[in-house]
């Protein structure tokens, strides 16, 4: 029987540690290779687009130049380590030019050993140290995939069951043997966690010859081993040429018998190490002198295969249930775990390899069946949580739902992923799951896992960040507010386009529409002629000299289309009013402008370039000669890419007073039903904001205009602008007469031009890191 150590579990609940017992750090990395449409190893370099190799923090290349790894920053919860891992998949996905991230540790259809390209790292010492991992083990067995789990303790909680504990160690050594009783009980029974996680059953008949030589086969292309759930974790997967042994008894005899390994010539450096789990320092290059010097920061497991079942290559209850047996590793009695229980350890992998989870293990004092065992930890496990957290449901469940896998190993993964794998093969099973997470990936391309709650905009940058290597920290969620930095280059954005590339004074003057106006006559710059109002009363007074005119009624500093209406048929006293009194809650001083003929176009000028130019179309509905307008509006509205907030690229269209109004000039009500195929529009401004289409005409709009535009940025000193430029034939070069600009925006939305509702994708998020980060 296991045991649990009911002295460490009284000192946990004494001190009212239950609930700080799980809390952690948690880091995610995972390897996957590049392959072609027809599933074959992708032979081209690593995408430019990621910056360095070796700088960039989030996406590397690992042992080849088809490998691509991605690394997550450390969290304080699973869920956030898991989302941004999903999002370093959709990033490095949408980068790929006909190609997919293959999904299975077990490598896909690949050429002869001499072809499969090394990475070129432009660094002699880690060029070299591939090339002799090559000539070692093979190229093809470096493909081998995988994710490494990185976990540690909260150090507070450490550090209250140092004092309790009442040690007379350092804190640093009390923390040391912490770490090392867990990775020496996770190292014993880790073979439980390679059943209840493995997921490559079936590889590809170009793998390995031997291994090839020696499997079954499933068809002409799949080989298999009868009762192997993870080639990554067997004689033919990724390990040491041979067995060596390395005490985790202590850090000093750890980093001894790394330092003779090396110098026996029997690792080419301690880094050669595969251990299953590895003991880590979070500081310096170099990790035997860090982990001498500083101590254990976390440890790293490294035994968990790709799983293709799951877009990101593991489950969230997966990860869920070994950060339990981890904490479980730390509460069981401890155990001895020197030379033989470490070669024990190893045999009873290779025993689950070869004879499933019915094998015998070798242990001499516990002659039992593996599927006894495993019930036996895991029933343990379950008296774990009863003792620590009685209420514990949730994490008694996911321990039932292993039990469940242990009874009937037909519910682990591998035999679900061979089962799958039989209906097709082994190439084609893997390429359509490849193709599926990547149609995925693209379709919610626009969002950053983990952190929707912040504006597009701002999600946007944040991902083109990422995917050059430049950091971030999240300084105000609320304010969109966030710094990048990479290396001594620090840069404070807030809502993507509020930078220091811009001064206050040029803020102030786009806010400013009074202001704007004459900054831009004063250039020669052709503006609607109006007149400004402090006052409802002083403003009412003036309908009778504006009743049959087309004007705009607008507030004087505004965004996003708010507190705007603008008539262009006959129009009330009563809604003359409304549309001031709409306006006056947005500011102090209303404008009164001259309604502009022609069509709308938003320019987005960033330093001395027009990145894009979106005709915005008003909020509408198109007619199908059954539906209401306001059932149609709620249709319309049920568009995956619209919503809230400014987190989608697209707004859902609203059916307030504004709106109201607008139809009510067009003598229709919300209950009319339009003609199949009449468009009617719910608003005359035109922003997204409110509800309108963007159509990109960035390469359809003859460049004079495109000067206009990036002169009025000029004239306002601004780097990051959006200019609303009106124009009757954009087929026709600029005049004096041609076009009139009716505003300049100082915080101006990105999304909309990197997804617009038609066209291509501007890229304004890289334009914006072009600017604040040159090269």
């Amino acid at each position: 029987m296991v045991s649990l150590n009911h002295e460490f579990l009284k000192l946990i609940s004494e001190q009212n540690l239950n609930d700080e017992i799980f809390k952690g750090q948690y880091g995610l990395e995972k390897e996957n290779v590049r392959v072609d449409q027809e599933g074959n190893l992708a032979l081209t370099p690593h995408s430019r687009v990621f910056g360095n190799k070796s700088e960039n923090p989030y996406i590397k290349t690992d042992f080849s130049e088809s490998q691509v790894e991605m690394i997550t920053p450390v969290f304080k919860s699973i869920e956030e380590a898991y989302s941004f891992l999903e999002a370093l998949q959709d990033i490095v996905t949408q980068e790929l030019t006909d190609e997919y991230l293959w999904p299975s540790s077990n490598p896909p259809t690949l050429p002869c050993e001499e072809d499969i390209p090394i990475a070129n790292m432009n660094d002699p010492f880690e060029d070299q140290y591939r090339i002799q991992l090559a000539q070692k083990y093979g190229r093809k067995r470096q493909l081998l995939s995988g994710i490494h789990f990185n976990f540690s303790f909260d150090d507070g909680f450490l550090r209250k069951l140092y004092v309790a504990s009442k040690s007379h160690d350092e804190y640093k050594m009390f923390k040391d043997q912490l770490y090392l009783k867990v990775a020496r009980n996770t190292l014993k029974y880790r073979w439980l966690l390679i059943f209840l996680t493995g997921a490559s059953p079936v590889f590809s008949k170009s793998y390995i010859e031997h291994c090839v030589s020696l499997s079954d086969h499933l068809d002409t292309e799949s080989r298999f081993f009868p009762n192997m759930n993870s080639l990554r974790n067997s004689v033919c997967g990724y390990r040491n040429e041979k067995p060596y042994y390395v005490s985790f008894n202590s850090i000093k005899d750890y980093i001894q018998d790394l330092q003779n390994l090396v110098q026996s010539k029997d690792l080419l450096s301690a880094k050669e190490f595969y251990s299953p789990v590895r003991i880590k320092s979070a500081k310096g290059d170099n990790q035997l002198q860090s982990l001498l010097e500083n101590g254990i920061d976390y440890l790293e497991l490294r035994m968990f295969d790709l799983n293709p079942l799951y877009k990101n290559g593991i489950s969230l209850q997966t990860l869920k249930f070994i950060h339990l047996f981890l904490v479980y590793m730390l509460l069981k009695e401890d155990e001895q775990f020197n030379k033989e229980e470490q070669h024990q350890a190893n045999l009873d992998v290779d025993t689950l390899m070869i004879r499933g989870i019915y094998g015998k293990l070798g242990d001499k004092d516990y002659a039992a069946s593996m599927k006894d065992k495993a019930l036996d930890l895991l029933n343990t496990m379950q008296e774990m949580m009863n003792k620590i957290i009685p209420e514990s449901q949730k994490q008694v469940e996911l321990i039932e739902e292993q039990k469940k896998i242990i009874i009937n190993p037909d519910f682990s993964f591998a035999s679900i992923v061979k089962s799958e794998i039989n209906e097709s093969n082994y190439l084609q099973y893997h390429l359509n799951k490849a193709k599926e997470y990547a149609k995925h990936s693209t379709e919610t391309g626009y969002k950053f896992a983990g952190f929707e709650d912040l504006e597009l905009s701002t999600q946007l940058l944040l991902k083109a960040a990422v995917k050059r290597g430049i950091r971030f920290e999240i300084l105000d969620r609320d304010e969109n507010f966030i710094l990048l930095h990479k290396e001594d280059h620090k840069e404070y954005v807030k809502q993507a386009t509020k930078t220091s590339l811009d001064s206050y004074s040029t803020v102030l003057i786009m806010e400013n529409k009074i202001v704007t106006k004459e900054v831009l006559k004063r250039q020669g710059i052709r503006v609607p002629e109006g007149t400004s109002y402090h006052n409802i009363e002083d403003a009412i007074l003036e309908y009778e000299k504006y009743k049959g005119k087309q004007i705009v009624i607008k507030p004087k500093s505004t965004n996003f289309g708010l507190g705007i209406t603008i008539f262009t048929n006959q129009f009330t006293r009563e809604d003359f009013r409304q549309a001031f009194e709409m306006a006056f809650e947005h500011d102090k001083t209303v404008l009164l402008e001259d309604f502009v003929m022609g069509k709308e176009y938003r320019f987005l000028v960033m330093g001395e370039e027009v990145v894009g130019i979106l005709h915005r179309v008003p909020a509408n509905i198109i007619g199908d000669g059954k539906h209401t307008i306001e059932q149609l509006i709620h249709e319309k509205n049920k568009d995956p890419l619209r919503g809230k907030g400014y987190k989608t690229p697209l707004e859902k269209i609203q059916l307030g007073e504004t709106e109201k109004m607008f139809l009510r000039n067009q003598f229709k009500n919300p209950f009319d039903v339009p003609e199949i195929g009449e468009t009617v529009y719910l608003r005359e401004n035109s922003n997204i904001s409110t509800g309108g289409d963007s159509i990109d005409f960035t390469d359809d709009i003859d460049d004079s205009y495109k000067q206009i535009a990036i002169k009025a940025a000029k004239a306002a000193g601004a780097t990051f602008c959006g200019v609303d430029m009106m124009i009757e034939d954009t087929g026709v070069g600029a005049t004096d007469q041609s076009y009139s600009i009716i505003e300049i925006n100082f915080n101006p939305a990105i999304h909309i031009h990197c997804y617009p509702y038609q066209g291509v994708n501007r890229k304004a998020d890289d334009k914006i890191l072009d600017l604040l980060f040159p090269e």
